[in-house]
């Protein structure tokens, strides 16, 4: 046979190889790229459980933040073979962002907040819930303001924060009074604008909490026409990404029995709670003492109680259409 046939012979047989090959190298092919997913889905899943570092998230003046100032929650957790990272927010929804996106683990915010993301869909779970600050929230009228009562208030402004704990407080208020949003005519600010608009008479009232309030009392002679004492307990919670706080119960134990230990110490040592405060705050010492003295701090477990309060914030938000659809708090519990 000629070479040239022998050659062409060669190369037919070849191409019969490899076509019976192709289907096999196909098949290997895709169950390689098959058990690359899977390691990768195991390696996401297993992520947080191998992962070493603890992300908490606070604001300035929180009960985290004292938390923190002490460092006795990152020597526990360090002794349990964890690093702390802590991670600072302007506000409470920016910290549920934060949840929700997997950037932190656990959280402190108001009562408002985790309503709002349950509402919403947020895989977050109540771990702890601190003592009542409703002493320090209220709605203020001017020094030199006509308005004596809740009742005074008919047609008038009133600033607060829409969907937050004042809003709630100024709705029970006028409830108390008879009265409700309809009488008054609400003006949505943050904390921060409504200040101004305060000072400059924009508004006839303002409802906010510590220490705005302590602010406007000792800096311009503001005065509480009712304090949130009776109508709300406007409490701080510790929140978690659900996932993370099942999956690490010592460490959420410890987060919470480490925030109950400093709050302990912040109510018997106010006078170096007030400098801490006032430095990190950047407020005068005055105002900080005012909102520091009347409060009690403390941090526990969620209570029947407490799982009602939240209930009824939940069912009025609602009723008031500021959340999307009807919540069962008691779902949000860490079991």
């Amino acid at each position: 046979m000629p070479y040239w046939a022998i050659l062409l012979n060669f190369k037919k047989e070849e191409g019969k190889k490899v076509k019976r090959k192709r289907p096999l190298v196909l098949l290997l092919a895709f169950l390689l790229v098959a058990v690359s997913a899977l390691a990768g889905c195991g390696s996401d899943s297993s992520s947080s459980s191998n992962r070493k570092t603890i992300r908490i998230g606070y604001q300035k003046g929180d009960p985290l933040h004292i938390t923190k100032s002490l460092g006795e929650l990152d020597k526990r957790l360090k002794e349990m073979g964890y690093k702390v990272e802590w991670k600072q927010f302007q506000d409470g929804s920016a910290l549920i962002e934060a949840l929700n996106a997997g950037s932190i683990d656990y959280g402190r915010t108001g009562d408002i907040p985790p309503i709002t993301a349950q509402a919403s869909g947020s895989k977050i779970v109540y771990v702890g819930a601190g003592h009542s600050k409703a002493k320090g929230s209220g709605i203020l009228v001017p020094k030199n303001s006509s308005i004596k009562s809740i009742s005074d208030l008919k047609g008038k402004k009133v600033a607060f924060s829409k969907g937050s704990s004042s809003h709630y407080l100024v709705v029970k208020a006028l409830q108390k009074a008879g009265l409700s949003l309809k009488d008054i005519t609400p003006v949505y600010l943050d904390p921060s604008e409504a200040r101004i608009a305060f000072e400059k008479g924009n508004v006839d009232a303002w409802a906010v909490w510590d220490p705005y309030t302590a602010s406007a009392q000792v800096n311009a002679g503001a005065k509480m026409l009712v304090s949130g004492e009776g109508l709300t307990t406007d409490r701080d919670f510790i929140i978690a990404s659900k996932s993370y706080a099942e999956s690490h119960k010592k460490v959420t134990d410890a987060v919470l029995e480490e925030t109950e230990k400093a709050m302990e110490w912040a109510n018997n040592h106010h006078s170096e709670l007030v400098n801490k405060l006032a430095g990190e705050l950047k407020m005068d010492k005055k105002t900080v003492q005012t909102a520091v003295e009347r409060r009690v701090y403390g941090f526990s477990k969620i209570s029947d109680t407490i799982l009602k309060e939240q209930q009824s914030i939940a069912d009025l938000f609602y009723e008031l259409k500021v959340v999307p659809k009807k919540v069962n708090v008691q779902d949000a519990v860490l079991k």
